[in-house]
């Protein structure tokens, strides 16, 4: 990924401020102060045209005059100067711009609009306006105006607010917490959250990104560089607001239950964010993951001197979802030789009130030795026998011992109840994450567990789609389209039926009557086979059937039909004069007394789009409010982790008489709902409640489709409605390459993982050194996983499958830059497979996608001896030159305008 001139923004090695003020107490003055302080290394220039010198420093009148172009400026000028000062700095070639002003406005005519036009036009990168500014303590940088410059250190903090930046940035001094970098984004007329993820995410100097959230205006973007910055490290978010927003109008069960901060949490899951919920509990995780590795599992083993405070350890541990570790028997061996007899014989480990050093010490190492734990906590509470400074010092020697003899090391944690500061800062320097109470202990071990469940999420393969669904994607188009066209919001039963029966969706059969004579012939039928009766009103201008007492239950006789149905009819007459009316449904009443009853549904949200729901359904089920919500599209894997995620997942497991629900089909049927929203932008809200399911499979009892002209959230690139861009199946190709070799190319999935595994392996040494400019010996899955896991919203593989043999044949792959105006192209083939034409084949393929995606270049870089490469790519139209940085590299560009391979 190429992060245009961010490097630049956040590593200045020059810096100009424009619009200081001699005025003690001014913006301007501050912030000059604070650069002064933090000691900035590089040249320092002050622009003001009205005073020739601030605070014993020379000014400038303009940026033109300082006599060097500071990399970035940091502007404290009024709102209406703005642009022209970004007008200069773009023709003196500035890299970035730190605008602290505030009034610009918003939208066209505005100040803002003025100076991102002119930034754009002169690549000019800017943060702001309207922010707390800048600090990167490693290059000595405090372009703010916070009160204290942090330590540096490895955690990265983006903040939409700059009270907040502030208010974070004293409470890290206080507790000696570094900042590999702090950028409070203001009003993100330019570099935002998405772009700073990319950046951070990157940084070797960076262990863990920390976010403070009031909104997200790209949704597609944010969760784009969210997903691929939390493969490779922790990535924690806090969002304000969340009981701001009260109950919003929805035409739907599932559009009032996808409520605005539920979507959000959503969307950060699916990201793979650890979500925490306040300023402190954001810090304590973020000091916890960027101090340790995460465990292999959740079991905690516990060594405390106080028993009280260890079973409240573990009570804590349990209810948040953690394993009290057993304790191995050569550990209980070691543990009965070494502590007193007294001591508690289980996890917790219970040292005595008298425990001393030695006996912290020989607890630990058997602890640490011990397989049956993934972690230990240390906890101690200061007594008179025993000095809690000596024990923590022996605790971080032996940590650091068994960091030194084992990789990766088994992570340990403590909490020195009562302890002094000067605990505090060994544990501090050591690494050894350290809390106040035990409480606050057993979370962050928590926050671990749940950072290595959430990159494992993001890195495992989804079981495939059965091959028998597939849906009749044609059919369902026209019914909506033809709901569409007919100007109506809701589709009518027969419609429903309809639709659900081209994705394959189980449901009662219905018969549509016009009249009680032709309800009672339908009913008669029914009677025949032994059912009972349900008559419902048929309008599509009724979509909420009991408001207007239109459903009656338990039908047993032709006549009982018959009256239902006038009585239904009239009813609606008179209740809603201007409805159109049909008729009725007549439906068999369905009789499973242990089946349980579900919702499932879409909703619409104005920031993330479609948002899919599961939960207890039922009328009761908005007081119950057991639900759980994912963005599309998902995977059964997915689908599997939303079901999880209920209360009502447990009765779906079964109990007592009650056997267990095919979990599988309700699954399938989610993934069912998923790709009815890829493939119908028309579909705005859907329920299916209840869907009635237990051991026999899953059945739609009762449902309502809204559907609308489609929204458009995210134009230009793929589908326009879902914030995770779904497969892009119009990329499927056959291809016909030479001597007839018919190969099918289609956009990389996570299932091709373990093909991909096959094709490497049937790569020379060195083709994989052409391809990765390194010797490669072994391809671990985590690194397979990043390959073929794109959220194709700004990266695209396709692979291209020999259709004889069903074999992976060869790769290539885009990946855009932030700005979406390069894309990075890299090629693979299998080796015994080269020069039969296929490489051509899917450079072509990857340039029409690049034109598609309306990208303004293909670039790549390619080894100086890979004179094959570079050969096609001068034949495709590539400028080829020697790159600057690395003598042995070609950088290669495609202008797409201007493809002379047409």
């Amino acid at each position: 990924m190429s992060h245009y001139r961010l490097s630049s923004l956040l590593a200045p090695q020059s810096l100009a401020l424009v619009g200081a003020s001699p005025r003690p107490d001014s913006l301007g003055r501050a912030i000059l102060n604070n650069i002064r302080s933090g000691q900035f290394p590089g040249p320092l220039g002050v622009v003001n045209p009205r005073y020739p010198e601030i605070g014993g420093t020379p000014t400038a009148k303009s940026l033109s005059e300082l006599g060097f172009v500071p990399d970035l400026i940091v502007i404290t000028a009024p709102a209406r100067t703005v642009p022209s000062i970004i007008s200069e700095a773009g023709k003196l070639g500035v890299a970035g711009a730190v605008i602290i002003s505030s009034g610009l406005g918003r939208g066209a005519g505005s100040y803002a609009e003025a100076a991102n036009r002119l930034a754009r036009e002169y690549g000019v990168r800017l943060v702001g306006p309207n922010c707390l500014g800048v600090i990167v303590p490693e290059m000595a940088l405090n372009a703010s105006f916070a009160a204290h410059m942090p330590r540096a250190g490895h955690l990265a903090l983006i903040s939409q607010s700059g009270a907040i930046a502030a208010g974070m940035v004293d409470w890290a001094v206080e507790k000696s917490i570094g900042f590999s970098g702090l950028v409070s984004i203001g009003e993100q007329l330019d570099v935002d959250i998405s772009d700073l993820l990319d950046h951070f995410a990157l940084d070797y100097k960076t262990r863990a990104i920390l976010l403070y959230v009031e909104a997200i205006t790209d949704a597609r973007k944010f969760m784009s560089a969210a997903r691929a910055a939390a493969r490779v490290k922790p990535v924690v978010v806090v969002k304000s607001g969340r009981m701001a927003q009260g109950a919003r109008a929805a035409a739907t069960h599932t559009g009032a239950l996808a409520g605005e901060d539920s979507v959000y949490d959503a969307a950060f899951r699916r990201a793979g964010m650890l979500r925490v919920y306040d300023l402190r509990e954001l810090f304590d995780c973020a000091e916890t993951l960027g101090r340790v590795t995460a465990p292999r599992g959740k079991r905690l083993a516990i060594a405390t001197n106080g028993g009280g405070i260890g079973v409240l350890a573990v009570d804590r541990l349990v209810e948040l979802g953690g394993i009290p570790a057993a304790i191995s028997a050569p550990t209980m061996k070691r543990l009965n030789a070494a502590l007193p007899t007294t001591w508690s014989g289980s996890n917790p480990i219970d040292l005595v009130g008298d425990a001393d050093a030695n006996r912290y010490a020989e607890a630990l190492e058997a602890l640490l030795a011990d397989p049956e734990n993934d972690a230990v906590l240390v906890m101690n509470v200061q007594t008179a026998i025993a000095g809690s400074s000596d024990i923590a010092t022996t605790v971080v020697r032996i940590v650091n011992e068994h960091r030194a003899a084992r990789t990766p090391a088994k992570p340990v944690l403590t909490a020195w109840i009562g302890g002094d500061d000067s605990i505090s800062r060994m544990f501090d320097a050591a690494a050894i994450p350290n809390y106040p109470t035990e409480d606050d202990a057993v979370r962050g071990f928590i926050h671990l567990v749940h950072y290595r469940e959430a990159v494992e999420a993001l890195t495992e393969v989804p079981p495939s789609m059965p091959k028998d669904f597939v849906p009749n994607v044609e059919v369902a188009r026209r019914i909506v389209e033809t709901a569409v066209d007919q100007g109506r919001r809701w589709l009518d039963p027969i419609e429903i039926s309809e639709l659900f029966g081209a994705y394959q969706i189980p449901q009662v059969p219905m018969l549509a009557a016009a009249d009680a004579d032709e309800a009672a012939a339908f009913a008669a039928k029914l009677f025949a086979d032994g059912h009972t009766v349900v008559v419902k009103v048929l309008s599509h201008d009724i979509p909420h059937k009991s408001d207007v007492g239109g459903v009656v239950l338990n039908l047993t006789s032709v006549d009982a039909v018959r009256a239902a149905t006038a009585d239904i009819l009239q009813r609606a007459k008179e209740m809603r004069p201007r409805a159109r009316l049909a008729g009725v449904i007549v439906q068999p009443m369905i009789v499973r007394p242990k089946a349980r009853e579900l919702i499932l549904g879409i909703a619409d949200d104005p920031t993330f789009g479609p948002v899919i729901a599961f939960g207890h359904g039922g009328t009761g089920v908005a007081v119950i409010d057991d639900k759980a919500l994912s963005l599309p599209p998902l995977d059964l894997q997915l689908a599997g982790d939303l079901i999880a995620r209920t209360r009502v997942s447990k009765l779906l497991r079964g109990y007592r008489d009650v056997p267990a629900a095919r979990l599988d089909d309700i699954a399938l049927t989610l993934v069912k709902l998923s790709q009815m929203v890829v493939d119908l932008p028309q579909l705005r809200e859907l329920d299916i409640n209840p869907l009635l399911a237990d051991e026999t499979g899953v059945l739609a009892i009762d449902s309502r489709v809204m559907v609308g002209t489609p929204s458009v959230r995210f134009a230009g690139r793929g589908n326009a409605r879902c914030a995770v861009r779904p497969y892009p199946s119009e990329w499927e190709r056959h291809l016909v390459v030479k001597d007839g070799w018919k190969v099918f190319v289609r956009p990389i999935r996570p299932d091709d993982e373990p093909a991909l595994q096959e094709l490497l392996k049937k790569v020379t040494p060195q083709d994989l050194r052409l391809r990765f400019f390194a010797v490669m010996k072994e391809f671990s899955h985590a690194f397979i996983a990043r390959l073929t896991q794109l959220d194709y919203s700004r990266a695209m593989a396709f692979v291209a499958i020999d259709e004889e043999t069903e074999e992976v044949a060869g790769v290539v792959r885009l990946h855009s830059d932030s700005l979406y105006e390069n894309g990075e192209y890299a090629i693979l083939l299998r080796s015994d497979l080269k020069g039969k034409g296929l490489g051509w084949a899917l450079m072509r393929l990857i340039i029409e996608y690049a034109k598609a995606e309306g990208l303004q270049n293909v670039v790549g870089k390619v080894l100086h001896e890979n004179t094959v490469m570079l050969a096609m790519c001068r034949a495709l139209g590539f400028q080829i030159k020697s790159s600057k940085d690395d003598k042995d590299i070609c950088d290669v560009t495609l202008p797409l305008g201007n493809d002379p391979a047409e």
